[in-house]
């Protein structure tokens, strides 16, 4: 096989279809849309979630729970992600951010026990729960909530 001999898989590349361009096409004039009516229309069709007048089904199905508009949204940092610093290290939420191991804090950072933690550091976060606040003093580290 050489490079000039290489093709795409058959039936894997489709032309489009370029509507009104002659009768000779098969979609000339309307365009595969038909004569006349609401599709025919440029900008035509029902919105989402239309069904011709008929109650619609998000309509017609009960509404239950609410949207507390106070929640907060911790980022989650597991321990086994803290292995990544150097012994001693103060580890901030500046710093978790900075090393990409956060994306954003919304609300702030909460500690979560999941996975060992073998490094001696200083951790500062918003929240920790009580395993992981236990792991990080076992191992030799410092807990402070910010």
């Amino acid at each position: 096989m050489k490079l000039h001999e290489l093709k795409p898989a058959e039936g894997s590349r489709k032309t489009r279809n370029r509507v009104g361009r002659g009768i000779g096409s098969g979609n000339g004039k309307t365009s595969g849309r038909g004569q006349k009516g609401q599709n025919s229309r440029s900008g035509g069709g029902v919105r989402l979630g239309f069904e011709g007048g008929q109650t619609p089904l998000f309509q017609r199905l009960p509404k239950r729970g609410f949207t507390n508009i106070h929640r907060k949204e911790f980022a989650v940092v597991n321990l086994d992600a803290l292995n990544r610093f150097e012994d001693g290290t103060e580890v901030t939420p500046e710093l978790l951010i900075e090393t990409g191991v956060v994306r954003n804090a919304k609300s702030g950072i909460k500690i979560l026990a999941k996975g060992n933690i073998e490094k001696k550091l200083t951790v500062k976060a918003n929240k920790f729960s009580s395993a992981a606040k236990e792991a990080i003093e076992a191992c030799g580290g410092k807990t402070e909530v910010i």
